[in-house]
């Protein structure tokens, strides 16, 4: 997939973390967003709130990183190309069940947001959205289950 090469040799740019296999993820908020700025700027508020944070800008890489670590929340963007977040939810669904998926989308589409939570998504949040809000939604995310 020629993405793929591509958002692999971004990753450093975007400072994408990936942690060393037999590291303890469990607490890691994965974070999946094809704008740049977004994952910098979500990155940043959910390290200042605690959390260890990893950041994908490709739907295969965030996917292929299952096979080293189990993620506990998963943030995706529903609208990216070749893979959008409803696919990469379902994927999530059959590889890591135990993940919460949080939403985020620069449109409100009722239907998708409906689509998304029927099929078990945690929260869906519309942008631009308020950094508490957010915030506070991980941390519940995190505590379930």
């Amino acid at each position: 997939m020629p993405g793929l090469d591509s958002s692999l040799k971004h990753r450093d740019e975007l400072g994408t973390q990936a942690s060393p296999v037999g590291v303890s993820t469990c607490n890691s908020i994965w974070l999946l967003d094809d704008d740049a700025s977004m994952l910098k700027a979500l990155g940043r508020l959910l390290k200042s709130a605690g959390f260890n944070v990893e950041k994908f800008d490709h739907p295969v890489a965030f996917l292929s990183r299952l096979e080293q670590a189990r993620c506990r929340v998963a943030v995706l963007d529903v609208w990216m190309p070749d893979m959008n977040g409803l696919e990469v939810q379902t994927c999530l669904r059959e590889d890591s069940p135990e993940t919460r998926i949080i939403f985020i989308s620069g449109r409100d589409d009722p239907s998708v947001r409906q689509t998304a939570l029927d099929a078990g998504a945690f929260g869906f949040l519309a942008k631009p959205f308020d950094d508490e809000v957010f915030v506070q939604l991980i941390h519940k995310a995190a505590a379930a289950g």
